[in-house]
Parts: structure tokens; sequence; C-alpha cells
């Protein structure tokens, strides 16, 4: 499986790490690979396509409209520029000039992270409030496109609820725009963010969907879902540079007609599984403390091993295990986090959600190796 990389001099890796996109996302199923191959084959009118995978996924969903982009990111930077030109042609043709448009997305300081760079590249401005609901009212104007709300494990801080926001926004005719790349599982999700009053809704393809890793999907009110696609590629748009194709168009489309079908609670119980087999294997390591965790927040749930240990006896520190494990053999990639909920203290994640089955007994064994019982 891995001569393609072998023959480009790349060593894979074992990912204990998740369904990170520095370290290629995630594993699609076999069905969604075949669907793509079959799309590769034939030629077809990107439009229609666009329009009818929309549908599509709608369909299979329950919600009132989709449209698949190249990435969540790629989303952000599409429901932005939805939100500032909406379905004028004319408008869309000339972003980033945003001269005569509402452009400025309101934001809590709370929800700044590394990704909403997105938002301004169709020339809207973020106007960052404190996360109070007073300040929000306070920073509604004339000017107002949208109110960017993010959903993340990483984002620990005291935030405005998002039906507060909603209701807030709404009474003042401005859409609330929902970021939920990694927001999955759980399955509720997909429908949790619009019930709570988001308009539109952002998630990664290649995460917990198991799709396309360049693929995104953006879901909600029709004509802000509309005004996405035709702020999106093949269009003369911002988001021509963010192309989507044809492959990954349907290859997400299997991939959600998969997520929508699958025995969620049986993935779950191979998660636990692996988890309580690590910590059984790592329990006898010397002041080594190794426990079960989900993540913080309301997505992502997906359980995971968490590792602490007194460098001192052990003699090894978190950066160099974290160099060890990829090191190898094998090279396998595992997570430096430092805990907001632990006084900050670092440790060590080992995810098995994104673990090939029977690699929970290599990572069990090279963890072992490398904090001192070989």
């Amino acid at each position: 499986m891995s001569k393609i990389y072998h023959d480009l001099g790349i060593e894979p890796i074992i990912n204990a790490c998740g369904t990170v996109t520095a370290y290629s996302g995630t594993l699609m199923w076999p069905e969604v690979s075949d669907a793509m191959n079959q799309a590769s084959r034939a030629y077809v009118i990107m439009e229609e396509l666009h329009l009818a995978a929309g549908k599509r996924i709608a369909q299979l969903i329950g919600v009132p409209a989709a449209h698949v982009c190249a990435s969540a990111t790629a989303g952000i930077a599409l429901v932005a520029a939805a939100a500032v030109a909406g379905c004028d042609k004319e408008a869309i043709r000339r972003l980033p000039d945003v001269s005569g448009l509402k452009h400025e997305i309101i934001v809590q300081r709370t929800h700044r992270m590394a990704y909403d760079q997105a938002v301004l590249l169709c020339g809207a401005r973020f106007v960052e409030i404190d996360p109070e609901p007073e300040a929000l009212e306070a920073a509604i104007t004339e000017r107002t496109a949208g109110v960017f709300y993010v959903f993340s494990w990483s984002l620990t801080g005291k935030a405005i609820p998002l039906p507060d926001v909603a209701r807030i926004a709404h009474a003042r005719g401005v859409p609330v725009l929902v970021d939920a790349a990694s927001e999955l599982p759980p399955m509720s999700n997909l429908h949790r963010f619009l019930a709570e009053g988001g308009d539109v809704v952002i998630f990664s393809g290649g995460k917990g969907f198991r799709g396309p890793q360049a693929s995104g999907l953006i879901i909600g009110d029709p004509a802000l879902v509309e005004a996405c696609r035709l702020n999106d590629c093949p269009n003369a748009s911002i988001g021509r540079a963010m192309k989507t194709g044809k492959e990954e168009i349907v290859g997400l489309v299997k991939a959600v007609e998969l997520y929508m079908a699958r025995d969620h609670d049986a993935d779950m119980l191979v998660w636990e599984r692996r988890v309580a087999y690590l910590l059984e294997q790592l329990s006898s390591l010397p002041t080594v403390n190794a426990w079960r965790q989900m993540p913080y927040g309301v997505g992502q749930l997906f359980p995971h091993v968490a590792l602490t240990w007194d460098v001192n006896h052990v003699e090894v520190s978190y950066q160099e295990f974290w160099e060890q494990m990829l090191a190898g053999p094998p090279r396998i990639m595992t997570q430096q986090y430092d805990d907001p909920f632990r006084n900050h203290e670092r440790q060590i994640r080992l995810h098995v959600h994104t673990l090939q089955e029977g690699q929970e007994v290599i990572l069990a064994r090279r963890v072992r190796e490398v904090l001192g019982e070989g």
C-alpha cells in the first residue's frame, strides 16, 4: 500500500495524532476511492455536478441546502464572500474590492484562530469583541456582513453561546457563519448548529466524514449556500483558486452517504477497545500516568490516551519522546499538547481513531521502548 510513497523516497507514518491536515487528514473508505476513480473517467459540466452533489448531500443529511468546496478553510473564505457579496455577480467579480458593500465580520476574541485568515481573502475585515452579549449588540452596524462563530476543541475560553449570538444577530438581519470543521462525531452536530441558529455551517470532508482530504462541506440556508456556490470555482471569483475537482465532489458525496449509514456506536466500541488496550499495556511503566480522555467541547469526540511522566525518573523529555516515536522504526506521529484544564501541563496524546487494525499493538510496544521498558 505504501509502495507509491517509497518510490518517492518517503516513509509513511502510523498516525496516532488524529485527523490533522499536516499529517494527511484521514484515510478514505475504499468505496470513496472507487467513486473518485469512476468520476475521473468522464467529463461533466461542473455547475451541474455542484448542484446535483449539493442536492444529494442535503437530502442525505436532511438540511435545506449543501455545497461541496475544496476544504473547510475554503469554506470559511466562501461563506465570508457570500455574506459580503451575496449572489450579486458584479460584486462577486470585483472582490476583494468591497467598496460600497457590507464587509465587517464580527468575531469574539476567544474565537480567533489560525485559519480565520480565510475570512479576509474576500476583502472583509474582522471586528473583534469581548465575549459579552452587550458587546455584540454594540458592534452591529450598517457595515456588518455577518458574525463568525467557531467550534473547536482548541478554543477553551469564554464565549457567548451560539443561540444567544443568533438571537442578537438575526434581530438585526445579520447572518451567523459557523466554522465546525472538526466537529464530527457526533453525527448530531450536522443538525445541532443549524438548530441553534447558525445560518451556514462548515465541515471538513477529510476528517470525520473520511472523505477526500481536499474537500469541505457547507450546509444551511439555501440563499447563502447558493451565494457560496456562485463565489466558488468554476466561476471567476474568490473561490476560483480553491478548485474542487469532479473526483473530490463525487468522493465526498459517497463519504457522506457512508457516514449517514454507519453504525457509529460500533465505531466507538472499536476506539474504546483500543484505548483500553493501550492503558493496560502502559499501566506498569514507572512514574507514567496514562488515562482515557475526551476532547474539550462538543465535537471531534474521539476517545484517546493521555500520557504524563516524571522526566527526572524516565529521563526522556516530551519533545524527545515525540522525536523518537517519529524517528522509528516504525515512524509514529503522536501529539504534544499543553492542557489548559491541567494548568497547561504538557502531555502526550495517543489518538486511536486514525490507527489501522492492529496498530495499537505496535504503538504500545514502541511507547514502552521509548519510555524505558524495551
